[in-house]
């Protein structure tokens, strides 16, 4: 399995196929992108996460982003609609023992993980990985944008 360091996070090889669509997000599965937080309240990295992405709400939106932080059990969208979520699922869906430890993922429109991440990451640098991304490329080509 191939995988690329950026920035303290690593780039998942979506061709390989241990990589199948996280099930605890299907609801999600070619509508959204899913960025997922993992850490509980208080945590400073989580909290630098969370400013970074909200401040470009717009951007989310334009890339079909939906955030959501996992604390506990809990499940929390800081941008987007997520309804009927459980946040063990989710936890045990990335192998995320360690509660209140900072963890994030992306999760592509295809529904596998795109990035893993132990140190927040820019909203730059998200939006960079994501804009690379050939379903990302495709869509100002959709007639509905």
């Amino acid at each position: 399995m191939s995988k690329t360091l950026l920035y303290g996070a690593t780039k998942i090889d979506e061709t390989n196929s241990a990589y199948a669509p996280v099930e605890s997000l299907a609801a999600f599965q070619w509508k959204n992108r899913v960025f997922v937080v993992f850490a509980d309240k208080g945590n400073a990295r989580a909290a630098r996460q969370e400013n970074q992405l909200l401040a470009d709400r717009s951007a989310l939106d334009e890339r079909d982003l939906v955030v959501l932080k996992i604390s506990g059990a809990g499940v929390r969208p800081l941008f987007g609609d997520a309804d009927g979520l459980e946040g063990e699922a989710i936890r045990r869906d990335f192998e995320v023992a360690e509660i209140g430890e900072f963890a994030a993922f992306l999760v592509g429109k295809d529904g596998t993980v795109k990035l893993k991440l132990s140190e927040p990451i820019t909203a730059g640098e998200l939006f960079a990985i994501i804009d690379s991304m050939p379903m990302r490329a495709a869509e100002p080509l959709k007639p509905d944008r």
